[in-house]
């Protein structure tokens, strides 16, 4: 198997295809990057900006370059020297334009009947035969349905008639009553849909590749990739929602001949990856947050929370209350119907109250702590879980009782649809409860709040970080790791500044009590949260702000939803926003706020990019990351990337015009470029892994480890952690770091000869060294 060094992401669309990344691959190859990583690329929703919504698994999508596109950055990436990294999406596919997806065309005009039933998870039962989509403004709508060039239309959308079901004297209503399908009220989705989706997204419509001959024709044109060398890795999005993961990764390790294989696993804290998975690791987001806690000041927790309980009214933020709310805001609501479903499965003869099982399941599946169990493996969870759910509803333990045996039963051999859907589903619950609503709630600190992380672990310390860099080089070492994606809610330089801010917890409350006076908020968290994006992104456009304002509040849920908008609560928030750029106080305020937070959060940033960059595992850049980006949640992380000014000042670094500042966007660039290429050019250098320890007044400000084996030489990683309070300290002062040989900073191109060195000396010019023995 080849594995990579390091990996670069690129996202695909019809404004930067295939062709477009082939260009691009002689500017990774000089950047250092050692494979490219390809968002989805095989056909999706026309204009999908994202790949993630396949309506044909057969064809590389034609807008974002065809298989000619394919073929031409796979021979860029072959002549440089750079392998190839494509995420695939096994676990759905898009149906929001029926005639786009013949999979889904066909099952819509014939049903049952049609060749691709099976492919689709449908409960035929419980539509009455016909499968639900949630399309109509309203159930009356069927009223102003028309018959169009032999299809049923309502307003733009269009669907297919059975053979024999229409003739031209019927009225539309009476043939929709004959199709394989109903058109219904969207909001009846959250009771009645009776198909598997991806999460509460009813146009991604689950699809069974459990079944052998499905998963060949999902992955028919993937194996084609591998059979004529075009692709050396792949990236599998969700793997939650299969039937059986497990199952899903051997056979397709299988079938692409053993290559490299990551999958997008959510980790919680103290949970691996199961040993049975075969591949090398996850995608990230563990790293990310172990990354991101180094670089957060632990003495500002009791600050920022005392912050955070003023603008609760007084109420301290229970963070494990708000989870068990918030899922079950979820169960009862967005994915209620997927809850009926579990329900439904319980012999009627055991229990004949659906929605007295539909509440015990939903009780069960709040009290999970990961995304799901892999049973037998988490067997131990599940019946946690169901004591959890007994005692906070003593009500419902005999339910829980007669579930949790049925529940059990979803390993191998004896193996229960109830057992099996209760895993494909308690991930949902998890990421649209906690992931998109409990951490637009839980707002003390940003940077706490991303993707994988467990916000009430605030910071962790040095000798902690070095624990798990030793086990993750021991169990995962080819797993990726990262500190931004399309599905991050900030980046990293975002999170950075953000992270500063428990360095200065006096500054933020003070600035909050101003920002509150000067544009209230009633809703006080969602302030809290809301200032700290716009510090953390400052300067930005008016409209980034005022989308991602708009969808805080929407997911959070609290004074409005995507459902029902409150459009007087969704003005006075546009009108905080607004105070940013219009009102002189308030723009002053923001201005010296920034101010003071800018050279730590270009500290932090600097430090995290090269730990991340360095430590054990597989580092990835996102698109654009190796400038300052400073951005919110998607769409806000998905905008274009200019290649060219970034080619441009790397070739400015290359000829020796290294940045003055730390605080210079090049700077980052530098860090990027001579972190990747030391892995890929000396990679000798990144074997082991052990942690170096300073002496002095300010060895607790840096974070340093090398990279040897026990008998060789390996390099260096040196960072700055909490700037202000080093600043405060008066800076390194006499603190000493021993050098065991000789050493380059790949910085700056300075050498340091072997004994004590003064780490003030090291970090003369930047927060951050990478030292790497000088070759002879």
């Amino acid at each position: 198997m080849k594995a990579p060094l390091s990996t670069y992401r690129l996202q695909l669309n019809a404004d930067f295809t295939l062709q477009d990344a082939a260009r691009t691959v002689p500017y990774l190859k000089d950047l250092g990057a050692d494979w490219v990583y390809l968002s989805p690329i095989l056909t999706a929703e026309q204009g999908s900006t994202h790949g993630y919504d396949v309506t044909d698994p057969s064809t590389v999508d034609p807008e974002r370059g065809g298989p000619e596109g394919l073929l031409a950055l796979s021979r860029a990436a072959r002549e440089a020297g750079l392998g190839v990294l494509v995420d695939i999406v096994p676990n759905h596919m898009g149906v929001a334009t029926p005639h786009q997806n013949p999979w889904w065309w066909s099952l819509l005009k014939d049903g049952p009947d049609s060749p691709w039933a099976e492919a689709f998870d449908v409960d035929w039962a419980a539509g009455n035969g016909r499968i639900r989509i949630p399309i109509l403004a309203d159930d009356e709508d069927i009223n102003i349905l028309e018959i169009k060039d032999g299809e049923l239309c309502y307003y733009e959308h269009r669907f297919p008639l059975a053979a024999g079901t229409f003739s031209p004297e019927d009225a539309p209503a009476d043939v929709h009553a004959r199709q394989h399908y109903e058109l219904m009220d969207w909001r009846r989705a959250d009771t009645d849909l009776n198909y598997r989706r991806f999460f509460a997204v009813s146009s991604l419509a689950g699809v069974r590749v459990e079944i052998p001959h499905i998963f060949a024709q999902t992955h028919q044109e993937i194996l084609r990739w591998f059979q004529e060398g075009l692709v050396d890795g792949l990236r599998i999005d969700h793997p939650d929602g299969l039937a059986d993961p497990e199952g899903y990764l051997h056979q397709l390790r299988e079938a692409i001949g053993g290559e490299y294989v990551l999958v997008e696993k959510i980790l919680e804290p103290g949970e691996s990856l199961p040993a049975s998975f075969d591949c090398e690791g996850t995608t990230g987001y563990d790293a990310l947050a172990d990354v991101d806690r180094i670089f957060i000041d632990d003495a500002g927790e009791p600050g920022l929370d005392a912050i955070d309980t003023t603008w609760r009214g007084g109420r301290p933020s229970d963070y494990e209350a708000m989870m068990h709310s918030t899922k079950r805001r979820i169960t009862d609501g967005i994915l209620h119907a997927e809850m009926l479903r579990l329900a439904r499965l319980v012999p009627a003869s055991a229990s004949p109250d659906v929605e007295q099982l539909a509440d015990a399941l939903s009780e069960i599946i709040t009290a999970f702590p990961v995304y799901r169990t892999y049973l037998p493996e988490g067997a131990d969870i599940l019946r946690t879980a169901c004591e959890l759910a007994s005692s906070r509803r003593q009500e419902l333990q005999e339910a829980v009782e007669l579930l949790l045996p049925l529940l059990l039963k979803a390993g191998p051999g004896e193996e229960t649809e109830l057992g099996r859907r209760f895993q494909q589903t308690s991930g949902m619950v998890m990421a649209k409860g906690v992931e998109d609503t409990a951490f637009f709630r839980h707002t003390r600190l940003g940077t706490l709040t991303e993707v994988g992380a467990d916000p009430t672990e605030f910071a962790i310390t040095p000798e902690e970080f070095h624990d798990r860099m030793r086990s993750r080089l021991e169990h995962i070492p080819l797993s990726m790791t990262t500190l931004s994606t399309h599905d991050t809610k900030r980046s990293e330089d975002t999170r950075a500044r953000i992270s500063a801010l428990a360095e200065l917890t006096p500054d933020w409350g003070q600035f909050l009590d101003r920002a509150q006076e000067l544009a209230r908020l009633p809703d006080g968290p969602l302030a809290n949260l809301l200032w700290q994006a716009i510090a953390g992104v400052w300067p930005a456009e008016r409209d980034r702000l005022h989308g991602f304002a708009q969808k805080a509040a929407r997911e959070a849920g609290t004074w409005t939803n995507w459902a029902d908008p409150n459009e007087n609560y969704e003005k006075q928030l546009a009108k905080v926003v607004d105070a940013a750029f219009d009102n002189p106080e308030m723009h002053q305020e923001l201005e010296s706020l920034v101010e003071k937070l800018e050279p730590y959060g270009a500290s932090n940033a600097l430090g995290a990019k090269l730990v991340q960059l360095t430590m054990p595992g597989v580092p990835d850049v996102y698109q654009g990351t190796e400038f300052w980006d400073r951005s919110l949640t998607d769409p806000d992380n998905r905008r274009p990337v200019d290649f060219n000014a970034r080619r441009q000042a790397l070739e400015k670094l290359d000829q020796g015009e290294l940045p003055a500042s730390y605080l210079a966007e090049e700077t980052k660039l530098l860090v990027t470029s001579r972190a990747l290429r030391l892995r890929r050019d000396r990679s000798e250098l990144f074997s082991g892994y052990a942690s170096l320890q300073a002496d002095g007044t300010a060895a607790e400000h840096l974070l340093a480890f090398s990279r040897a084996d026990v008998a060789g030489e390996g390099a260096l990683t040196l960072v700055t952690r909490l700037p202000r309070g080093l600043e405060r300290k008066g800076g390194w002062k006499q603190t000493l770091l021993r050098l065991d040989v000789d050493m380059r900073d790949e910085l700056t191109g300075r050498s340091f000869s072997q004994g004590e060195v003064l780490v003030g000396e090291i970090l003369d010019s930047y927060p951050v060294a990478l030292l790497a023995p000088v070759q002879a």
